[in-house]
């Protein structure tokens, strides 16, 4: 089955949103076999989703769309979509009081709005697609040549769960007249995740593989915190993707070596968490110029408790003196973004806080504040623990992607030396 997806929105249109729906309808969909030929995103006008829908229909007679199903005077889709299968629109009386049953199960306060009667104005004859994630319903609509339209809303943990539950299955279903061969294969990829390494780089050291792997298509990700390697298998049954999947990882992860820190959607700083939880260790920290993010990137992650003691975020000279007990001499000397003051405040984070590791970050993030000899990106991050070490890095990017490629470079030491160790 071939499919297109559109999402619908100004929002996305203009960039003020990042369109995360049709990224995970891709996925989803790839994995029951579907082939996503076209992505087309539109603004709220009436005329732009007209001929959207319209062109993808007849290049596939299958489309989903999301955003637009709302109950304010922007949400076209509904209503422009059923003129398009020339349907008139119906007020479905369950949904009503469905939409009032859960008004007052959430104790909202007033009376139920008017506006809301909006989302309960259904095309003629279409299919219901149970929202059990909020108020808005999807619409599975089709006419007699067998070509259709599903419409899920924008929110995207709506547009997720009524994916799962409801759209899917239909598809699957759909897709099973097309017959035996094409219901039995799938298109499948998986991603590892490196760090450390630039794009470029990571194409040299791979070598031939970096063209495919065992004839996989092999797609390079670069972004903020590394470049993820994703493998996609195309045509074979579940089992032998599975399998050919599986060799072509095992044959990237040992080309690739140590920049490889975990696969598809694996977090770095959850990965140090475990790696220290397994040898029954405890991390502080102390940064300067990531403010705090190291330490939030840590305790964002369930259970970090038992390992994340603590840390001081030691931004002002002052704060490094005082709390970190850096001394003068050592801060005149060479400066807060050193070698020497890294390694003085992760010893002093470890030692303060009874840990067995530490980190500290000090560095220049921009976009003042650089000089001739210690430009803006250059920072400095050190461990303390079982071994001492420290590392100038040069990084690039705005003040957010400097900082959050030093939390990445930090909790990569601390992963690389506890493989060591």
């Amino acid at each position: 089955m071939r499919i297109e997806i559109i999402t619908i929105g100004d929002e996305l249109l203009l960039g003020f949103t990042i369109d995360t729906n049709a990224a995970h309808l891709a996925r989803e969909l790839a994995a029951v076999g579907v082939e996503i030929v076209h992505r087309t995103t539109v603004g709220d006008r009436a005329d732009d989703i007209t001929r959207a829908v319209s062109e993808a229909l007849d290049r596939t007679g299958a489309v989903v769309t999301t955003g637009g199903l709302g109950p304010t005077s922007d949400d076209l889709t509904k209503p422009t979509i059923a003129s398009l299968f020339a349907r008139r629109m119906i007020l479905d009386e369950t949904i009503v009081e469905a939409m009032k049953a859960r008004w007052k199960t959430l104790k909202r306060t007033g009376p139920f709005p008017h506006s809301n009667y909006a989302q309960a104005m259904i095309p003629e004859g279409a299919v219901i697609l149970v929202n059990r994630h909020g108020s808005a319903p999807g619409i599975w609509l089709d006419d007699d040549r067998s070509r259709w339209v599903a419409m899920l809303p924008g929110v995207p943990r709506e547009m997720r769960g009524m994916l799962a539950e409801e759209l899917l299955p239909l598809i699957v279903a759909r897709a099973g007249a097309a017959g035996a061969a094409e219901r039995a294969t799938v298109i499948r990829s998986r991603t590892l995740r490196t760090t450390g390494v630039a794009e470029s780089a990571l194409a040299d050291q791979l070598g031939d593989l970096a063209r495919g792997v065992n004839g996989l298509e092999l797609a390079f990700l670069p972004g903020v915190d590394g470049v993820d390697l994703r493998l996609t298998v195309r045509g074979l049954a579940a089992a032998n993707a599975d399998v050919a999947l599986a060799a072509a990882v095992m044959k990237l992860r040992e080309r690739a070596g140590r920049c490889v820190y975990g696969e598809e959607s694996a977090d770095l700083g959850e990965i140090v968490l475990d790696m220290c939880r397994r040898r029954s260790l405890h991390l502080a920290v102390a940064e300067s110029c990531t403010g705090g993010m190291l330490g939030s990137r840590l305790t964002s992650v369930a259970g970090s408790s038992d390992v994340f003691l603590g840390g001081v975020i030691a931004y002002d000279n002052s704060v490094k003196r005082k709390w970190l007990g850096v001394s003068s001499d050592l801060l005149d000397e060479h400066g807060a973004v050193s070698e020497a003051v890294a390694l003085a405040m992760a010893r002093s984070a470890r030692e303060g806080m009874g840990a067995e590791i530490a980190i500290a970050i000090t560095g220049v993030a921009g976009p003042d504040g650089g000089t001739a000899l210690k430009p803006v990106g250059m920072v400095w991050v050190a461990i303390d623990g079982r071994v001492a070490e420290a590392r100038c890095l040069h990084l690039f990017g705005t003040r957010e992607e400097v900082r959050l490629r030093a939390t990445q470079a930090a909790l990569d030491m601390v992963r690389r030396s506890l493989d060591t160790h």
